[in-house]
């Protein structure tokens, strides 16, 4: 396993192996798992992904699993509970903006079945093969980050910038930066 070229953002460690490895970048359909996704690049926003990589497991604890019907229902006494949590990021704007989304997302999931449909509609319900050859060509932003941002925003998303959104395409496979030298390309 250690033989395997990779791409090097992951290098740092076992845990960031395992995340590209089994994770980054293989397409997930699942809306429990976006939901997930959506959760932690939100987090994500102006810190790094190894940070809250880190503190997932405490994420997962603290936001019921990151079951979006829980969170959607969560009110200030919850709200100051995970204020005082150490285990995760602190940021008022970010705990209250996740409990935004979570009525987003059901919102979405009533108008297109699932929350699922709707985002990969705008890939045509299959990965973007991008064919990079090293990590300078991977962007911050596409402009159909762009224009997926812009939508969720208008669906009253918090913290859904088009870097956060990118991130969560790259994440959940929706497009493919692997470097087309990485043993996950071969």
């Amino acid at each position: 396993m250690e033989n395997k070229f990779r791409c090097a953002w992951c290098e740092k460690d076992d845990l960031y192996r395992d995340y590209h490895d089994n994770e980054w970048g293989k397409p997930v359909y699942d809306d429990d798992k976006l939901f997930e996704f959506l959760v932690l690049e939100t987090f994500q926003a102006g810190l790094s992904w190894y940070t809250i990589l880190k503190k997932r497991d405490n994420f997962r604890k603290a936001f019921d699993n990151f079951d979006y019907k829980k969170v959607a229902n969560y009110d200030e006494e919850k709200v100051q509970e995970l204020l005082q949590d150490a285990g995760i990021i602190r940021n008022k704007l970010k705990v209250r903006g996740t409990i935004s989304n979570a009525i987003a997302f059901m919102e979405v999931q009533k108008e297109f079945g699932s929350f699922s449909k709707y985002i990969w509609n705008f890939t045509d319900e299959k990965p973007i093969e991008n064919n990079r050859k090293s990590l300078k060509e991977v962007p911050a932003t596409t402009p159909l980050s762009d224009k997926i941002s812009k939508d969720l925003k208008k669906r009253g998303f918090k913290f859904v910038g088009s870097t956060v959104v990118y991130a969560h395409m790259q994440a959940t496979g929706m497009v493919n930066d692997h470097v087309v030298d990485c043993w996950t390309q071969i």
